[in-house]
C-alpha cells in the first residue's frame, strides 16, 4: 500500500487526527460527562472518509479503494477515551493526546 495523499499529509492529517477528536471529546465531557467523544468523532470521520473515497476514488477515477486505511485513528481514540474515563481529568488526557501528536508528527 502507499499513501496517495502526500500533498495533504502536512495540512489535513494532523488537523483531522488530533484537533477534531480532542474538541469533540472536550465538549462531550464538559457538558454531559460522556467519555466517548473521540470515538464518536473518529467514527463520523471514518464514515465520511469512506463515502468520500468510494465516490471520488472509485466512482470518478476507478482508483482502488484498498490503498488507503483511515481506520488507523480508531485505536488512538479508544485509548484517549479510556484515559479520560479512568482518570476523570481532561488535563491528563490532553497531555497524552499532545504527546501522541508529537510522536506522529515527528516521523
Amino acid at each position: 500500500t502507499d499513501w496517495k495523499d502526500r500533498r495533504l499529509w502536512v495540512t489535513v492529517a494532523p488537523i483531522v487526527s488530533i484537533t477534531f477528536p480532542a474538541a469533540v471529546q472536550a465538549v462531550l465531557w464538559w457538558r454531559y460527562r460522556l467519555p466517548f467523544g473521540a470515538v464518536v468523532c473518529i467514527l463520523g470521520l471514518l464514515l465520511g472518509e469512506w463515502i468520500n473515497r468510494y465516490l471520488n476514488f472509485w466512482g470518478w477515477t476507478y482508483f482502488p479503494v484498498n490503498f488507503c486505511f483511515p481506520s488507523n485513528l480508531m485505536p488512538g481514540a479508544i485509548v484517549l477515551d479510556a484515559i479520560l474515563m479512568l482518570s476523570g481529568s481532561m488535563t491528563v488526557s490532553s497531555n497524552w493526546w499532545f504527546g501522541m501528536g508529537l510522536v506522529v508528527l515527528s516521523r
